[in-house]
């Protein structure tokens, strides 16, 4: 399995920050792109950010450019996201997947993968003040 295991959620105050780690569980991250999805009880997964095996191409959905930042430290088999200015919607279990459809593994577009991929247990990040 491809599984990643995700942590650094927790509560924080709008406009503070988190950083989310994404860690390998017995394989190697370096040959993958990695994406970070989020959903919200009672609403649909949506996309965050990914980025591609070098780390050479990233992108994120709309509603959190300029706030978030993803990077990788291949060495530390490693993927993270770092969250800033944080609003009351970002608010979501926050998973990362390496098993990606090959579509997005080799473009790292933003979207639904449906039940593609393996998904951990995600990690919860809460905003609220």
């Amino acid at each position: 399995q491809l599984q990643l295991v995700e942590s650094g959620g927790g509560l924080v105050q709008p406009g503070g920050s988190l950083r989310l780690s994404c860690a390998a569980s017995g394989f190697a991250l370096d040959y993958y792109a990695i994406a970070w999805f989020r959903q919200a009880p009672g609403m649909e997964r949506e996309g965050v950010s990914c980025i591609s095996s070098s780390g050479g191409r990233v992108n994120y959905a709309d509603s959190v450019k300029g706030r978030f930042t993803i990077s990788r430290d291949n060495a530390k088999n490693t993927v993270y996201l770092q969250m800033n200015s944080l609003k009351p919607e970002d608010t979501a279990v926050y998973y990362c997947v390496a098993d990606l459809p090959p579509a997005v593994q080799a473009l790292c577009v933003i979207e639904d993968i449906g039940d593609f991929g393996s998904w951990g247990q995600g990690t919860q990040v809460t905003v609220s003040s």
